[in-house]
């Protein structure tokens, strides 16, 4: 069994993976006991070809190959191939939109032997310029709803501890959940937990899973030494949406009810969850008008947080094109 397989999934983005690959290329060629699997989740738009050619032209063949799947399953769906595929002792989970720093991928496994009880290791991630980004999360929940739509400072600091995001660290912590643009699953994590929960598209599946590792006994550690470029955004428009307050995906709002409803007490939860958010938007929605708050929520949010409220565990409708 080898030692480490790079998940990295495409759809309809052949350039990013492709320079994805290159950033690998000095982390992985050469090791016998690495190799990089590139799931192409049903692109029909030649990328699978373009990726493929690519890795022949630069020699890349001996680490890297593609797996083709036959429908666009979404985030999990496109991993667990993955974690089906091949066999490793640690599976590093990687956006076509991260770029590696030299050493990365040793940084991530040597804190992985450092740490035997932590089932996931997360990286710093940062921007090209050494930015660094948020890459730990507190759980997302119905007060962190209420927070998340009032966007008020002032509520933000009473009620900290259901802030979501974290802060910046420069040294290893255990958070409640990492980004999984770059995480390190370990094999036993997926043999003991099992796979990801492939009923959410996209989104929420890593917030989800995180917790059942928690569950599971597993520690969950964030080591900034291991950094990777983040270019946020490329693999998917909803960061896009959220930033611009333009309407986000359907899909983003199926996994978002079947997050609380799975989490909180099923659709009377989610229930309870959109009327704080309500609560919140209505704070923000005052400010606003006193003209001392700009206006941050996304369009048609109000209406969409209700996206399968009496059924939020039903199968999520797969988009067309564009995401993965």
């Amino acid at each position: 069994m080898q030692k480490l397989c790079v998940i990295i999934l495409n759809y309809r983005r052949a350039g990013l993976t492709i320079d994805c690959l290159e950033s690998l290329a000095a982390e992985i060629a050469g090791r016998d006991d690495r190799s990089v699997l590139v799931v192409d989740n049903n692109s029909a738009d030649g990328s699978a070809e373009v990726i493929e050619a690519a890795i022949r032209d630069h020699g890349w063949g001996a680490w890297a190959e593609v797996v083709r799947s036959p429908v666009n399953g979404g985030f999990a769906a496109g991993n667990n191939i993955g974690f089906r595929t091949v066999e490793a002792e640690a599976y590093l989970l990687l956006n076509n939109d991260t770029r590696m720093r030299p050493g990365s991928i040793d940084a991530l496994l040597e804190s992985l032997d450092r740490h035997p009880e932590a089932g996931m290791i997360g990286p710093r991630l940062e921007d090209p310029d050494g930015t660094p980004q948020v890459s730990c999360f507190r759980y997302r929940t119905p007060i962190s709803e209420m927070l998340n739509a009032a966007g008020t400072g002032v509520l933000d600091r009473v009620f900290r501890r259901w802030v979501v995001a974290t802060d910046v660290f420069d040294e290893p912590v255990e958070p409640p959940w990492l980004s999984f643009a770059c995480v390190l699953v370990r094999r036993e994590v997926v043999d003991q937990v099992g796979l990801m929960d492939e009923e959410y598209f996209m989104y929420f599946e890593d917030i989800d899973y995180s917790r059942k590792v928690r569950k599971a006994g597993w520690r969950i550690v964030h080591d900034p030494t291991a950094r990777v470029i983040h270019l946020r955004g490329g693999s998917s428009s909803v960061k896009g949406a959220l930033k611009s307050r333009k309407r986000v995906p359907r899909y983003y709002y199926e996994s978002r009810s079947r997050y609380f409803a799975k989490f909180y007490g099923g659709s009377v939860g989610l229930f309870l969850t959109n009327v704080l958010w309500i609560t919140g938007r209505g704070i923000a929605a005052a400010r606003e008008l006193m003209r001392t708050k700009k206006p941050h929520a996304c369009a048609s949010e109000a209406l969409d947080n209700w996206t399968n409220w009496l059924r939020p565990m039903r199968a999520p409708s797969l988009p067309q094109g564009g995401e993965l």
